[in-house]
């Protein structure tokens, strides 16, 4: 073998500003950040993040507004048909339609796509009949019921200061719901309720093996509710439509893209346990939505409530990362 030439050769102790790669044929990798690099993407993260948020916060209170006037079941079947379309669409351009899923995915896509039924159902019925920030301070109680459900049904470890942490959460709930009192509404059950679908819609996701394109995944559990929504607008009459409820539909469905597609550039943008605690600033806005919207105000139980769970699901991120990390 020839000498290496002068001119190539590496002085020894040198580092470079690259990441380390192993094994045969590894190419180097993409150039460390520096701090002011580092600090700019978590900014980027952490802004693409608040605005998932808004998006969702927002479709949250058009549907508020429009199911009462449209029609509950009407609402859903046809803010389901345009995000379908859209979601079809997609899936065709990513290659997602080329293949089914493989055998083993199909119960854990009809589980996925019942737990989504349920939930859609449970959390708009929560919406219509209750204030937006109590409804989203409920909602934040879903990682910590995926910690619990984790453990229960996925056996995964869970330490005394998480499930310390899921006990304080959940007391948190309690003085949000302050079952037997006067501002006790049997509605904020709905919404308790809808966070169970989701918390078993998203253990569904994790059964999934990877061979099942998410976009698929996605366009099949669209389809489910917007067929769930014709049946039930079966059951009642149909409503006429004004144009500006129709637009209202349509931009529910932006603003759910919107949601979606933000939350997946923050979190590639920013270190993750910079960028996922503002998932909570949608508590902010569905407090400034409510009450410039709606003209709502929640008590200040609600509100030590949610601060309470609020602390208690950060505590269970960090948590959690920190034991993946040792």
């Amino acid at each position: 073998m020839p000498p290496r030439s002068r001119r190539n050769r590496r002085p020894a102790g040198r580092r470079t500003a690259t990441a380390s790669t192993r094994g045969r044929g590894a190419r180097l990798s993409t150039p460390l950040r520096t701090p002011a690099a580092e600090f700019a993407a978590n900014l980027r993260g952490a802004g693409f993040m608040t605005l998932s948020m808004a998006g969702f916060a927002a479709n949250d209170a058009l549907m508020k507004a429009i199911a009462p006037e449209v029609g509950f079941y009407q609402t859903i079947l046809l803010r389901g048909i345009g995000a379908t379309l859209v979601m079809a669409l997609l899936a065709w351009r990513l290659g997602a339609l080329r293949r089914l899923p493989p055998r083993g995915d199909w119960p854990w896509l009809g589980l996925r796509g019942v737990a989504e039924i349920g939930a859609t159902l449970c959390y708009l019925t929560a919406l219509v009949n209750l204030p937006l920030a109590t409804v989203s301070a409920i909602a934040q109680t879903m990682p910590l019921m995926i910690t619990v459900a984790g453990a229960v049904f996925l056996a995964e470890r869970v330490g005394w200061r998480r499930w310390a942490a899921v006990g304080v959460g959940f007391g948190g709930v309690l003085l949000i719901l302050r079952p037997g009192g006067e501002a006790f509404d049997p509605a904020m059950l709905w919404a308790l309720s809808g966070v169970v679908c989701f918390t078993v819609r998203d253990l569904a996701t994790r059964r999934l093996s990877g061979a099942t394109h998410s976009a698929l995944v996605t366009l099949a559990t669209a389809f489910g509710v917007t067929v769930m929504g014709g049946v039930g607008a079966l059951a009642h009459p149909w409503n006429a439509v004004e144009p500006i409820e129709m637009a209202g539909i349509a931009v529910t469905v932006g603003f759910i893209l919107a949601g979606y597609y933000c939350g997946v550039v923050a979190m590639r943008s920013g270190d993750v346990g910079f960028v996922a605690p503002f998932r909570y600033s949608v508590l902010i806005w569905a407090l400034l939505i409510g009450y410039l919207a709606f003209d709502e105000r929640p008590d200040g139980p609600t509100w030590i409530g949610a601060g309470i769970v609020v602390a208690a699901g950060l505590y269970t991120f960090f948590r959690e990362r920190r034991l993946a990390r040792a």
